[in-house]
């Protein structure tokens, strides 16, 4: 699977045009050092989700995460991005139509609020289709794995069911999650999502 994601932002919204890295609150222009420091503060402001989960209502929770966890490093943190992105020639959805998209994760979250807690499978599908939509949703600039995944472990919490969508111990669990996310697979991310729960 390539990483080749290509951003339209001719007028360097969110990159430095000198160093190419994204322009972050620390003037870090070392990509190993943006990447360490990055990878720190996510990890600090994770632990505080973790001990204060954020109570998912909508689609804003994806932004309350996304604020969460890269206030320290990026000013527009929890902020829907202004550029086009594309992974291996296929376009995430454009920003124009971010409000019909928006709507759509808001009646699949309600529609999986009103599944049982004892009804594992259909939990699973709806998380899954959740997912997908998100994923190709991708609302920010960068984060948008990280982001995605606390807000389906979160989803999950409410139902009072764990899920791990990146457990450092089993690398077939994200290489399953991003095939799954790439190809947009729903019953890869259902069976997945299923046998984590």
């Amino acid at each position: 699977m390539s990483n080749s994601y290509k951003y339209i932002d001719p007028d360097y919204t969110y990159t430095n045009p000198k160093s190419g890295l994204l322009r972050n609150l620390q003037d870090i222009s070392d990509s190993d050092i943006l990447l360490f420091v990055e990878s720190a503060a996510v990890t600090k402001r994770l632990q505080e989700l973790y001990e204060n989960p954020i109570k998912v209502k909508g689609v804003g929770s994806l932004f309350a995460i996304h604020k969460l966890l890269f206030q320290d490093i990026y000013a527009w943190a929890g902020k829907k991005r202004k550029v086009e992105i594309s992974k291996d020639g296929k376009q995430f959805f454009p920003t124009t139509h971010f409000d019909n998209a928006f709507r759509y994760i808001d009646s699949l979250i309600a529609d999986y609020k009103a599944i049982p807690k004892n009804s594992k499978k259909h939990l699973a599908q709806k998380l899954a289709e959740i997912l997908d939509n998100v994923n190709y949703l991708h609302p920010f600039r960068e984060g948008n794995g990280r982001t995605q995944r606390e807000f389906l472990r979160l989803l999950a919490l409410e139902k009072g069911l764990t899920l791990n969508l990146n457990p450092p111990d089993n690398k077939s669990v994200y290489e399953r999650y991003m095939k799954g996310t790439i190809e947009g697979d729903l019953v890869i991310l259902t069976e997945l999502i299923f046998e984590l729960i």
